[in-house]
């Protein structure tokens, strides 16, 4: 691989070197390009000796091409790394406000996702996401959703916490996707084409070497007037029928290639893969397909580079007259064929594997940028968590908060002022409940839970367009949750201000019904609730427990320090918001 700088400071002063350096070269290349014409010319109008001095500008031109490139590629990965360094400040301050937010990626129906600001303006999403493929934003998206797999995340665990120390391999597979990555074609139509076996004869063979020969003879006869010039429009119409066997083979090639910039980003990816050393069993397992032992898995993305490049030009105006002389795509058909065979079910599988490699960068990265560095527990049975924040709050600001839920108290029963932080703390434990699951460190000094599937009820709105009322929509969420607890699954619940839409009676009684109908499964979970006469539950059933936020009112505002707390909430705040808020109650008189 090329000796790319990916070291990330001083790069306004690095860019504006490397840019110095594409333009001379730039003007350069100009000059020698003129002079190549020149000696073009003279080698036709006064002798053949100045052949030798084109020869010499053309690999000169070339050599000048390359470097070029090489300068523009280095120009590319600075401006990378300058994007890069702006995101993560962007992710270190949860100042999330133009990060792709995954929107597509949102589902009502998930079990937890779209309670858990999963995807969304400043989501888990943006905090996570260092992709650059589609296929990669997907892949992120649905392990993100993905069912809880505790063994999996173990691994996977093991693997992006290796990654979080090696801050120069990531930086460099990041700025690499960031700078070249250009998804114009999808990978599924060129691997299929990879998989695809072309059709070879004895006769293309024979004519592929037939052709530069007797093209080169040809002309130095006509050009000595041994032969007359009109033999070369006879040799050019044989030529064409040849030519013709190969033309729609070679058509969907070009077709099927991806761009330059998509071979590069794979071939860089592959060299910086090639070269970098793992410990963790599952980095291990995912880098083995790519060191390759006959031929460097980087090297075959530069030979399939090389090979579509005079495929995909074969229109070109100094291409055209070549292939009429020489029928070189006989020749580049040939090389097509035999590189497919040797190597065309290989590579067809490096694209879906680079996929994973984006993924766990991903997970590497967070956990190198923001990560919480917690310590992952063992439970039996529940939830347990200690100095437990959210991700999503900066960590000046995150109020931290200890939890354990467990067999002796499996219903928690949440009160609390308004605004005191009962919604954001249930959150917070479901959005880490994730991060454990992704294989990332929980933002707690601890925290563990047993083999459950996580399920909330949070944000249930109205949807006009299907006249389905908020109420409506809770009612569904929780027949849901019924559903799956009375098959006896394993499942840990967030239910947010329960039944919120209908009167306090019905409320109360519906929600006194459910917790008792939760008590008779493996369900455990927390229920919110603004309803302090279902308090009294702790009394009558040993697995209820209350926990509550309160808040401080003075004259002027209501301070929170929002810490749970054991015991039901003693007062609430929602006259005295009302007052802050304008709205003045009559004394009775």
């Amino acid at each position: 691989m090329k000796g790319f700088d990916f070291e990330n400071s001083g790069l306004s002063e690095k860019l504006k070197t490397v840019k110095n350096k594409a333009g001379s070269l730039s003007f350069l290349r100009l000059l020698v390009f003129v002079a190549m014409g020149g000696f073009f010319v003279l080698s036709v109008s006064d002798s053949p000796i100045w052949f030798l001095f084109f020869g010499a500008s053309v690999v000169a031109f070339i050599s000048l091409i390359k470097k070029y490139n090489d300068q523009k590629d280095q120009e590319a990965i600075y401006i990378a790394l300058e994007k890069m360094n702006l995101d993560r400040e962007m992710r270190v301050s949860r100042k999330l406000k133009g990060l792709d937010a995954g929107i597509e990626f949102q589902e009502k129906t998930h079990p937890f996702s779209n309670d858990l600001d999963l995807f969304g303006d400043h989501s888990l999403f943006q905090l996570l996401n260092h992709t650059v493929s589609k296929k990669g934003k997907e892949r992120l998206a649905a392990q993100i959703k993905s069912e809880f797999d505790l063994d999996k995340a173990a691994t996977v665990r093991e693997a992006s916490s290796e990654l979080s120390t090696k801050s120069d391999f990531l930086r460099a597979m990041e700025s690499i996707g960031n700078a070249f990555y250009n998804e114009e074609k999808t990978n599924s139509g060129w691997v299929n084409w990879l998989n695809e076996e072309d059709k070879s004869s004895i006769l293309i063979s024979i004519f592929a070497f037939v052709g530069p020969i007797g093209g080169l003879a040809l002309s130095v006869l006509i050009y000595l007037g041994i032969v007359p010039g009109a033999l070369l429009g006879v040799w050019i119409l044989i030529g064409m029928v040849f030519l013709g066997l190969v033309f729609k083979s070679l058509k969907k090639a070009s077709e099927s290639i991806p761009s330059r910039n998509q071979l590069k980003t794979y071939r860089y990816w592959l060299a910086v893969l090639e070269e970098e050393n793992f410990d963790s069993p599952v980095l291990k397992k995912m880098q083995a397909p790519f060191l390759t032992k006959e031929v460097k898995a980087s090297t075959l993305f530069d030979q399939l580079d090389s090979l579509g490049l005079w495929i995909q030009n074969r229109i070109n105006i100094l291409y055209i007259p070549l292939n009429l002389l020489f029928w070189t795509d006989l020749f580049l058909y040939i090389r097509l064929v035999s590189w497919k065979k040797k190597h065309g079910h290989l590579v067809a599988n490096f694209p879906a594997q680079l996929v994973e490699w984006e993924i766990i960068i991903s997970l590497g990265a967070f956990e190198n940028e923001v990560g919480g560095k917690g310590k992952v527990i063992s439970v039996t049975r529940g939830m347990t968590g200690k100095v437990v924040a959210h991700p999503l709050l900066e960590p000046g600001v995150a109020v931290p908060n200890d939890f354990v839920i467990d067999e002796s108290q499996r219903i928690i029963l949440l009160t609390g002022a308004n605004m005191s932080g009962k919604t954001t703390f249930m959150r917070t434990l479901g959005i880490n409940c994730v991060l454990v699951n992704l294989g990332l460190s929980p933002f707690a000094e601890e925290f563990g839970f047993s083999g459950f599937q996580l399920y909330t009820s949070m944000r249930n709105t109205d949807n006009l367009g299907e006249s389905v009322s908020s109420f409506y929509a809770e009612l569904s969420r929780i027949k849901q949750l019924i559903d799956r607890i009375e098959k006896r699954e394993q499942i840990f619940f967030l239910l947010d201000e329960i039944l919120k839409g209908t009167n306090t009676e019905d409320r109360i009684a519906g929600s006194e019904a459910l917790i008792r109908q939760v008590d008779n499964t493996n369900a455990m979970g927390i229920i919110s609730t603004h309803d302090i006469e279902l308090a009294e539950l702790e009394e009558r059933m040993a697995s209820v427990q209350n926990y509550s936020f309160h808040s401080e009112i003075h004259d002027q505002n209501i301070d929170f320090d929002y810490k749970i707390k054991r015991g039901a909430c003693p007062s609430f705040n929602a006259h005295k918001l009302m007052e802050l808020m304008g709205i003045r109650f009559q004394q009775e008189k």
